[in-house]
């Protein structure tokens, strides 16, 4: 049964810095694209980073050049590194990945429960 974990999330001040790590695990084949996605306070969830498995990225606008999105594919883990947090980040950050089961197995998305980041002085 697939699993994707997330962690690192916490309280920041505005200015500083966290690193969130998400681990799939449980009867993976293979793993393509990786993302992190948030969601705000009464906003709907939206893509912030997303990364190929030739470590090909992209990033919404609101973060580029503040967050990197990268990728272990030996350990199925994918990190977002986030600087120069502002209180519009503050947001629940999930993992997404799309996962095959099985060399028979379409895949199909993942999602973890999610981390909360929270920006404030």
């Amino acid at each position: 049964q697939v699993q994707l974990v997330e962690s690192g999330g916490g309280l920041v001040q505005p200015g500083g810095s966290l690193r969130l790590s998400c681990a799939a695990s449980g009867g993976i084949y293979s793993i393509g694209v990786m993302a992190w996605y948030r969601q705000a306070p009464g906003k709907e969830r939206e893509l912030v980073a997303s990364i190929t498995v030739g470590d090909s990225a992209n990033y919404a606008d609101s973060v580029k050049g503040r967050f990197t999105i990268s990728r272990e594919n030996a350990k199925n883990m994918v990190y977002l590194q986030m600087n120069s947090l502002k209180p519009e980040d503050t947001a629940v950050y999930y993992c997404n990945a799309f996962i095959r089961t099985s060399v028979w197995s379409s895949g199909m998305d993942y999602w973890g429960k999610g981390t909360l980041v929270t920006v404030s002085s």
